[in-house]
């Protein structure tokens, strides 16, 4: 095991430990590096579909985008997916093993131990570099006997530690001290550095703090990362909070995703916003819906809980008046159960519900099962080639003559022949489980036209650039802010000296 290697914790969950991760792997891949993110353990509902039909975080995605290299479920071997406030589905090397409360997942934790520092020594031989992520905080000290993600992680890759503060929620110093003070004398000894991200204003009013902290706990300021406008995938929920609620009225279509209590993917919807024509905002309850043109209804952990919650908040009445006026829907995976005219889960798979009315603006069925669909899928709708990938536990029936959206013909690979998703008889209702479907710009913009001709308006013929390219001049743009603002030599030290820690 040769790599060296670097890891940054955070102060908090959302801090910025994902983009810091993201920064220096591009950085480090410019320089002509092999560079690897790698995440232990990731608590997320934004997951990904390798090509050979494994499940990961998308922060290690992104991540390895940023490296120049695919995703490998073993950036990130373990992902806890919550489907209740208590309990998780835990997916394993990119495979469910089982749902578990969280105090029964601590119990379990210990037997992890050796898969994960298998696997992390196995990226260690074939990469220069390691760039490692915690996971929320080092310092929850009730959780820190069996830790595997914080400095139980960086003790396995013998790792030094960058913690990084987010300064946005206040109380930035007092978050920095505090989590390093209530860690051992070992752990303390492993953070080497300490970035303070999403700063507003003059930097200079920060040395007094900076200059303090340091003679406070020891360890020295390395950067501080402005408030960024890079737009790169955001993998914790949190960030739901900082997404725009109000349409931009110099645009000419009104686009209005709601956000439901387990909500996933809901990176779906970001390349919406790169069409010219295109506000995307989204609601909470359902008195910020407006008038808007389009509503989506996402993907969910939990979609028959979502959907009760659809009801109890009169969301769905909502919905569908606005679709009695003719407003556009559109369900992707959860969202497309919660559209059809029920949803049963006898064995109770995702839920003790085990059979409600959906909100039947598509003639469908689901049923759950225990197996869980896996899959990255090319499919064809109309003349439009399209790629996308499948996560999702049940499994959807058309009533007779109901036309369906898309004929995937192959799967991880391997060659295929179903069809996936609905369209309404009015072509006003739209399902799928197709993640990622919005990704691809050329049969986006013809389904984006045919809303802009039921208002009267003229189709738009420029299609977006790809996605792909536009990702990678936001990774080159965050390399360059990360370099304008942070002391990359002296992590690059750090790094060579990787291996001191006690």
């Amino acid at each position: 095991m040769t790599a060296k290697s670097i890891m940054f914790q955070g102060t908090a969950s959302d801090s910025g430990k994902s983009w810091m991760v993201a920064a220096l792997c591009r950085f480090l891949a410019q320089k002509g590096e092999s560079v690897v993110p790698f995440k232990s353990q990731n608590m997320a509902l934004n997951s990904y579909i390798t090509a050979d039909g494994q499940e990961m975080g998308r922060a290690q995605v992104f991540q390895a985008e940023a490296a120049g290299i695919l995703p490998d479920v073993r950036m990130n071997p373990i992902l806890l997916k919550p489907s209740t406030d208590s309990d998780s589905q835990v997916v394993v090397n990119g495979k469910v093993i089982a749902d578990m409360s969280a105090a029964e997942y601590q119990d379990f934790k210990p037997q992890l131990r050796d898969d994960i520092t298998k696997i992390y020594n196995s990226l260690a031989d074939e990469y220069d570099d390691v760039i490692l992520e915690g996971a929320g905080s080092p310092a929850e000290i009730n959780l820190n006997d069996r830790d595997l993600v914080n400095m139980g992680m960086a003790d396995i890759a013998d790792s030094p530690v960058i913690l990084v503060a987010d300064i946005d929620k206040g109380g930035v110093f007092a978050s920095i001290y505090g989590t390093i003070k209530l860690l051992p004398k070992r752990h303390q000894k492993r953070i080497k550095g300490i970035i303070i991200n999403k700063f507003r204003g003059d930097v200079s009013l920060l040395t007094s703090g900076n200059d303090m902290i340091e003679a406070l706990t020891g360890v020295p300021v390395l950067g501080v990362m402005p408030y960024s406008d890079v737009q790169i995938d955001d993998e914790d929920s949190v960030a739901l909070t900082r997404k725009n609620k109000v349409m931009d009225v110099s645009k000419d279509l009104d686009i209005v995703v709601v956000v439901l209590p387990k909500i996933s993917n809901f990176t779906d919807f970001n390349s919406l916003a790169m069409h010219p024509d295109v506000s995307v905002r989204y609601a909470t309850n359902p008195n910020e819906l407006g008038t808007p043109d389009l509503v989506i209804i996402p993907g969910s952990k939990n979609t028959n809980e979502d959907l009760a919650f659809l009801k109890k908040t009169k969301f769905d009445t909502a919905i569908e008046a606005l679709h009695s006026r003719g407003t556009f829907v559109f369900g992707v995976c959860g969202g497309y159960q919660i559209l059809g005219k029920k949803l049963i889960d006898s064995n109770e798979v995702e839920s003790d519900i085990e059979e409600q009315a959906g909100l039947n603006l598509l003639p469908v069925t689901t049923y759950y099962e225990d197996t869980k669909t896996t899959n990255q899928s090319k499919a064809k709708i109309g003349d439009f080639d399209v790629d996308g990938y499948e996560i999702h536990m049940g499994k959807t029936i058309l009533d007779e003559g109901v036309k369906p959206l898309a004929h995937i013909y192959e799967t991880n690979g391997n060659l295929a022949d179903h069809m996936d998703g609905a369209i309404s008889s009015d072509r006003k209702v739209y399902g799928t489980y197709l993640h990622g479907i919005f990704d691809n710009p050329e049969w986006t913009r013809k389904y984006l036209n045919s809303i802009r001709q039921s208002k009267g308006l003229g189709p738009l013929t420029n299609v977006v650039g790809s996605l792909k390219d536009f990702k990678e001049t936001q990774y080159d743009e965050l390399a360059k802010e990360f370099v304008e603002n942070v002391d990359v030599d002296q992590i690059l030290k750090i790094m060579s000296d990787s291996g001191e820690g006690e």
